[in-house]
């Protein structure tokens, strides 16, 4: 796909996500999709694998919100197979404070499906705020 496309199917995801809708962009990952949290924290690491990247990161992370997690997006750069996305999550945590960090998501796609994401944010705050996962599991 041309990179015009694959930032079109990037940006439907995005717009999804601002509304709290996360349907497609858990449809749009491959099988076998990677997603690197960069940093040190008890959440970084690797996760490998559709079900892996929901089960060991997504439900966890989930389950730490008592608001509708939102992200907006203010800015897409694609080139040929890679989408950069600039971005803001909004969400309250069951502690009471807010999650808002701010995310450079690079991605990688083939075929029109989500292969690989790097995701670079404000590792502090996901110390601070989020803390350890409920469910701690070897991802690298």
């Amino acid at each position: 796909m041309s990179a015009s496309e694959n930032k079109a199917i990037l940006q439907h995801i995005c717009a999804e996500l601002a509304k709290g809708n996360s349907t497609p962009f858990r449809e749009a990952m491959a099988d076998d999709f990677t997603w690197i949290l960069t940093g040190t924290t008890a959440w970084s690491g690797t996760y490998r694998g559709k079900q892996a990247v929901i089960d060991d990161l997504l439900t966890p992370l989930r389950a730490q919100f008592t608001t509708q997690y939102t992200n907006t997006a203010t800015r897409f750069i694609a080139d040929e197979d890679y989408v950069v996305v600039e971005c803001r999550g909004d969400v309250m945590t069951h502690s009471g404070k807010p999650y808002n960090n701010v995310y450079c998501w690079v991605f990688r796609l083939q075929d029109g499906k989500l292969k690989e994401m790097t995701e670079y944010m404000d590792t502090q705050l996901v110390v601070e705020v989020l803390g350890v996962p409920e469910r701690a599991a070897v991802h690298a």
